[in-house]
């Protein structure tokens, strides 16, 4: 799964949003959605709140987590943490990035809650460095991490197998090596 599939995922979160019009329900596959009523505040789904946005047809209300209180109390909790920390949305930084882009002018201290959810994202990226580092120079073969977001193991999937591949080559030995070393040159 890539960055683009897991924002994807992400899109089908609900958020609150209020409407500037007047529309029944919406009936789509994965549920119904509405009514839509002028000032009165409805849950929908994040690509739906986003395209409304974009036509300037609703103002989005923030998520009850992406406030500068939740956010530092958040922040807080994992640089005190050696381990990873639940974090309050399983897409928090897809959320974040996205209504923040996007209704920057709907959320309360939108610049304050933007700088704290990438300081949270730049820490949890050091501790996840560091965790594979550790790992790969213990030689393990297996690990548990709980509370990691997916984005987050994205983001280390790409380079995770192919260093412990590696690792497990080298330990082999040196013919192990070089048949490798040999298929790889053979095949460009």
């Amino acid at each position: 799964m890539d960055p683009s599939e897991v924002e994807f995922l992400a899109e089908k979160l609900f958020v609150s949003i209020v409407p500037n019009f007047n529309l029944g329900i919406i009936h789509l596959i994965s549920g119904d959605v509405g009514p839509f009523r002028a000032g009165l505040p409805v849950r929908v789904p994040m690509w739906i709140a986003t395209n409304l946005r974009q036509q300037q047809k609703c103002r989005i209300i923030a998520p009850d987590w992406m406030t500068v209180e939740e956010l530092e109390r958040v922040r807080e909790e994992e640089s005190q943490s050696r381990l990873f920390t639940k974090m309050p949305s399983e897409h928090y930084m897809i959320e974040g990035d996205v209504l923040l882009k996007l209704a920057a002018e709907d959320i309360p201290r939108s610049d304050e809650i933007r700088t704290i959810i990438k300081d949270i994202w730049d820490m949890r990226m050091s501790k996840l460095r560091s965790s594979v580092d550790a790992f790969i120079k213990a030689g393990g073969s297996h690990a548990k991490v709980d509370h990691l977001t997916t984005l987050e193991i994205c983001s280390v999937r790409p380079l995770l197998p192919h260093a412990l591949d590696l690792l497990y080559r080298l330990q082999k030995g040196p013919s192990s090596t070089q048949q490798a070393s040999g298929t790889q040159s053979g095949s460009q």
